[in-house]
């Protein structure tokens, strides 16, 4: 029996690959596995990918004909999962010696179906703990409970997939898959639902996950359409919480953040491709037209004037657009 299932995506991440496996190997058990997804990498990853499967225990290499992006390459790790417990790292970040031993003892000792855990911010040579917004650890809750203050960062606003464990029974019950094709905020969707529906979690304080940040083949440094996949995402945030039984509670918290994500894109508009910064605003002011108005009003009356006024300003455009059209 597979104890844990540990989904690694990798593209075109030779120069830091080695370090991620080797971090693997330091976290090898007879009962783990390693899923090495290669999304159709075109630099010499595949190669070190081919040398791990053999040389890693537990690695099973996985190879996608065509580049599906994260969502879709994490999908391929948990439909190739076989563990009681399941979890993801990126394939340019790495894992303290041990980690997910230490993990696995937890989420076992609490019982829940998923732990989320802090995380080390790496920047060149800069370290910093990033830390689950939650103030009770070590503690088993509804994850539901975890949702609000809409107007404080919570745990739906730490969505990291790689920060946490998560019992197989959340991917029988379908919690787990990310929405396939999302380029960009493909965890955001997921870990509304995951705090929406599943029954229980608890926040641990290890420190075992190294986040490099920064890394120039990011998407999150590409100023390209592919970032805008965040509006996709987020819509289906919105759309999916107005279903929820506690809408009316949630559904400010929903908006207030898209409205948030929105203004920080729009606030660093330069580091877009110029075509792309003019779609950026139509489909932001779009994406506040789909809004439910009254919870939109009360979001931007919320928040500080620059975010408010950047947002408000989209929108009138774009009404202004129409009655001129």
């Amino acid at each position: 029996m597979v104890k844990l299932s540990v989904i690694v995506p990798f593209y075109n991440v030779q120069t830091y690959a080695p370090d991620t496996l080797r971090s693997l190997r330091a976290n090898a058990r007879e009962d783990f596995e390693f899923i090495l997804v290669d999304d159709c990498a075109t630099d010499g990853t595949p190669e070190i990918l081919e040398r791990a499967e053999r040389d890693l225990p537990g690695a099973v290499y996985v190879r996608h004909e065509k580049n599906g992006g994260l969502a879709t390459a994490r999908n391929t790790g948990l439909d190739k999962a076989t563990g009681e417990y399941l979890t993801f790292l990126d394939g340019d970040d790495w894992l303290a010696p041990g980690y997910y031993e230490q993990l696995v003892a937890a989420i076992e000792d609490l019982g829940c179906d998923f732990v989320r855990v802090d995380h080390v911010q790496c920047t060149a040579r800069a370290r910093s703990i990033t830390r689950v917004p939650h103030g009770r650890r070590e503690m088993v809750m509804d994850p539901r409970d975890a949702i609000l203050p809409a107007d404080r960062s919570t745990s739906v606003d730490y969505p990291y997939a790689w920060a946490g464990m998560y019992h197989r029974r959340l991917l029988d019950q379908g919690l787990l898959h990310f929405t396939h094709g999302l380029r960009t905020a493909e965890d955001r969707p997921w870990i509304w639902r995951l705090h929406r529906e599943a029954a229980s979690f608890a926040v641990l304080g290890l420190h075992g996950v190294f986040y490099r940040r920064g890394v120039s083949s990011s998407l999150t440094q590409i100023g390209d359409v592919r970032q805008l996949d965040f509006i996709r995402a987020f819509d289906q945030v919105i759309e999916e919480t107005a279903r929820d039984r506690d809408a009316d509670a949630l559904l400010p918290k929903a908006v207030r953040t898209y409205c948030a994500i929105i203004s920080h894109h729009l606030g660093n508009i330069e580091r877009f491709e110029p075509q792309v910064a003019r779609k950026l605003r139509s489909m932001s002011a779009a994406a506040m037209k789909r809004m439910p108005q009254d919870v939109l009003k009360d979001a931007l009356d919320s928040m500080d004037y620059e975010r408010a006024a950047r947002l408000r300003r989209v929108k009138r455009r774009s009404t202004g657009a129409e009655v001129a059209a």
